[in-house]
């Protein structure tokens, strides 16, 4: 299998590393958006086939709230919490066995200090999910006529509890170790499993079939991998054999994982206000609201892609005490998602009634379900800038105190410090109080719209705040050009909604609609970006424009290909 292997070149200032870095960013970010999609596509295939065999009734709404489990497991041990922990610990294990390369291996004192005691406490967390799977059904979804099925459903989805922790602890060591591809294509696994067990399984076990997909596809999650992980193990030993006793490189702080894990919990909460009131209003409205989501959550995951495969070098430049390294490398990762995701929320809104037409109606998902599918997707939207910038400002602020440390630094954190560990969980914790009170105040007239508008708005106070919050832990972002950057990108995204929905609207055939209105959006996308001087929009226009001139003029000689100098953009400024 094809790797974006082994570590980035030696901090340089030379162009050559400079070429070599942005080659590696290129090919990681490459491998993972390809597999990103590919396991992204087989989502939505899933998706497509629980709406056809089951549409939007009593039944997929009680597999939905049995989907809470894995929904909140995967945030917890593979997407978030577990990246935000794993990856500055084993950057620094790096770090360490690099300048201590006689020395015991510290990444394997890593994995032999953690692993064993973390799987053993999923296994306990998943046991006691199926013991009391009567009891966590009815604090989700109390308004649920019959639980019965919900209840099955939790027993089975809590299977994935512990394997979806062992996948984040492997992925995240392999992406510490530059190592993208593997990582990169579990939810490839995972969706096939569900999809093999849903197809042969959904007449005779109806919602049930979804339940056992998803606890099969969770191990196969976890079984892609354990391979890759032992070799990075076996590949990171030294020419000289290392010594099997010797000073301890690593010292755990156990207390760190508790404001990352209720931070991610908090977070994922707004789920869990949505299933509990949504369970109140008319059946079919928690399906709903899942189907907006999972297609409205496309852009933003495309736009993660980018700090999913920076991450690591935000951890090691923090690792080393490069603040302005992992500054501009931020600041970067907050323009480029922002790009990405506001592309794909002028889409969204408008050509969603188009777009929800061609996915899903089908089978049981009839012209009813398409519209109010449709009308949630445009509300959830506005939530997705800031739900991708969440993601990118999260993660360097975690980084900055991680669960390991070096075993000689015995400093004990600040007060202030530890404090400021909180700021996230308070940041999203307002941000739920104000999902709460918006749903609580809308839910009555305007049902799913409300309960997405809470959303949206909850997301965005918590995206404010952490803005705010990484200046006081220490990582100081020009924040004027920041922003200004935002709202250029945010006055051409508005731009192309305003020129796509009409197009999208004229033409009534689903698909013709839909391509006339992304290509509208995209073409007032690129054109308003330009205009207003986006970098984020020019830079990428250049790549494509800089050859094709090339191509029929020819470089002149003497001059470097403008192409060359855009190469270097995505870097740090040591040339990583």
């Amino acid at each position: 299998m094809t790797t974006s292997q082994d570590l980035l070149p030696a901090p340089a200032a030379a162009p050559e590393q400079a070429t070599r870095g942005a080659s590696f960013l290129a090919k990681a970010f490459g491998i993972t958006a390809l597999l990103s999609a590919a396991g992204s596509a087989l989502g939505l295939l899933r998706d497509l086939l629980l709406a056809r065999f089951f549409g939007a009734d009593e039944g997929t709404d009680a597999f939905l709230v049995s989907w809470t489990v894995p929904e909140t497991a995967a945030p917890l041990l593979i997407e978030d919490a577990m990246a935000f922990l794993m990856v500055p610990a084993f950057s620094l294990a790096l770090v360490l066995r690099e300048e201590r390369p006689d020395g015991p291996d510290p990444v394997r004192q890593l994995t032999r200090d953690t692993l064993p005691w973390f799987v053993a406490g999923l296994c306990a967390l998943s046991g006691a999910t199926m013991l009391w799977a009567p009891e966590v059904v009815h604090t989700l979804a109390p308004g649920l006529a019959d639980p019965t099925l919900a209840i099955t459903c939790t027993r089975i989805t809590a299977v994935t509890v512990p394997s979806f922790g062992v996948a984040g602890y492997l992925g995240a060591a392999l992406r510490a170790h530059h190592r993208f591809t593997a990582p990169a294509a579990i939810y490839v696994a995972y969706n096939l499993g569900i999809l093999a067990l849903l197809t042969l399984g959904h007449t005779v076990l109806g919602v049930r079939a979804a339940a056992l997909g998803v606890a099969f596809g969770s191990l196969l999650m976890a079984g892609v991998l354990i391979g890759p992980f032992l070799g990075a193990l076996r590949r990171g030993r030294t020419a000289r054999a290392r010594t099997a006793a010797g000073p301890r490189g690593l010292r755990l702080s156990p207390l760190a994982l508790l404001p990352v894990a209720a931070f991610t919990l908090t977070r994922q909460s707004q789920v869990f206000i949505e299933r509990y009131l949504g369970s109140t209003l008319p059946a079919g409205t928690i399906s709903h609201l899942n189907y907006a989501a999972k297609v409205s959550q496309l852009a933003m995951t495309t736009a993660i892609l980018i700090c999913t495969v920076t991450f690591p070098l935000v951890a090691r430049a923090l690792a080393a005490g490069d603040l302005a390294a992992a500054r501009d490398r931020v600041e970067k990762d907050l323009g480029q998602a922002a790009a990405v995701v506001l592309a794909g929320t002028a889409f969204l809104i408008a050509c969603a009634p188009a777009v929800v037409r061609v996915l899903f109606q089908r089978g049981a998902f009839d012209a009813a379900d398409t519209a109010a599918t449709a009308q949630v997707i445009q509300v959830y939207s506005f939530g997705l800038l800031a739900q991708a910038l969440t993601g990118v400002l999260v993660r360097p602020f975690f980084s900055m105190r991680p669960a390991v440390r070096r075993a000689e630094d015995v400093r004990a954190a600040q007060a202030g410090a530890r404090l400021l560990d909180w700021y996230p969980v308070a940041a999203m914790g307002l941000g739920l109080l104000v999902t709460a009170a918006v749903d609580l105040l809308t839910e009555t007239r305007f049902g799913a719209l409300g309960l997405a508008a809470g959303n949206a708005a909850g997301i965005t106070t918590a995206a404010v705040l952490l803005l705010r919050g990484l200046a006081l832990r220490g990582i100081a972002l020009r924040t004027r050009q920041v922003l200004a950057g935002q709202g250029r990108l945010l006055l051409a995204a508005a731009g192309a909604t305003a020129a796509g929905a009409p197009v999208a609207a004229a033409v009534h055939q689903p698909v013709l609609s839909l391509a006339a209105g992304g290509a509208a959006v995209l073409a007032g996308y690129l054109l308003l970006g330009t205009l207003l001087g986006a970098r984020e929009v020019t830079r990428p226009v250049a790549r494509v424009l800089v050859p094709l001139r090339s191509a029929v003029r020819g470089p002149r000689a003497g001059r470097p290909v403008a192409g060359d100098e855009l190469l270097e953009e995505g870097t740090l400024p040591d040339g990583r």
